[in-house]
């Protein structure tokens, strides 16, 4: 990727793909990085990439190589960096792997599932982006038998408590079980805890929610806890559906 002459530091992290912008506001303001020598603590301070000697904790930067993973996210795991109250995170399953990758969207604490990390910053807001219209495919478990009315309603769109409206790619009934009803639900937005706040606006509870798929990527072959690579024909199939 050609880089502009200049730019500020924040935004060379982000375009070497070592970092967000937001963590690399974070390494810069802890003292972590040096420009041409000298501690650098301002993220809007402007540098030249090809010119300028920029260090992060002691080593030089140059562009990253491109690193795109596949988490099987377990259930009461942050998608975080780091929690205050000390709580199991992804990195901590990903460990040195997962150094300069970032989730691309989020999973909530409760919920399981498919995860993408990527350091390839235009690769992830990609995917994410509403225009690309990439599906992110989830099995719900509801608290109580879930009517076919109810079900084509959610399917048209509902409104939120927010005042948002979730628009739903599609919505499935995958079985009944006992009390409980099994829901396949499809969308192409990232809006937050989306598929739990769109099934309490019809008077319901997700009781269990997994991603099972985020466009051609599936946690097939994945135990739970685990990650891998993605393939580069994974890389390809997925970059065939964006913007």
């Amino acid at each position: 990727m050609a880089l502009k002459p200049a730019m500020t530091l924040d935004r060379v992290l982000s375009r070497f793909g070592i970092a967000s912008r937001t963590t690399a506001r974070e390494f810069i303001r802890e003292g972590r990085l040096k420009v041409n020598g000298k501690v650098e603590r301002n993220p809007e301070r402007w540098v030249w990439p090809e010119r300028d000697r920029i260090e992060l904790d002691g080593k030089r930067l140059r562009p990253a190589e491109r690193i795109y993973l596949l988490l099987y996210k377990p259930k009461g795991v942050i998608t975080s960096h780091g929690d205050p109250d000390g709580r199991k995170t992804i990195y901590d399953l990903l460990g040195e792997s997962g150094r300069w990758v970032a989730p691309v969207g989020r999973l909530d604490k409760d919920t399981s599932g498919l995860l993408l990390l990527t350091n390839d910053t235009a690769f992830g807001h990609a995917v994410m982006s509403p225009e690309s219209q990439v599906e992110k495919t989830y099995m719900a478990k509801i608290n109580g038998l879930m009517s076919d009315d109810t079900i084509a309603m959610l399917a048209r769109g509902v409104d939120m408590k927010r005042g948002d409206r979730a628009r739903p790619k599609s919505v499935r009934r995958l079985e009944d079980r006992g009390k409980y009803t099994w829901l396949e639900i499809v969308l192409t937005e990232g809006k937050n805890r989306e598929v739990r706040r769109m099934i309490e606006a019809v008077g319901f509870k997700v009781l269990k929610l997994v991603r099972t798929r985020i466009g051609p990527l599936t946690l097939e072959g994945l135990e739970v806890g685990k990650w891998r690579p993605l393939t580069r024909r994974e890389i390809a199939a997925l970059s065939r559906r964006l913007l």
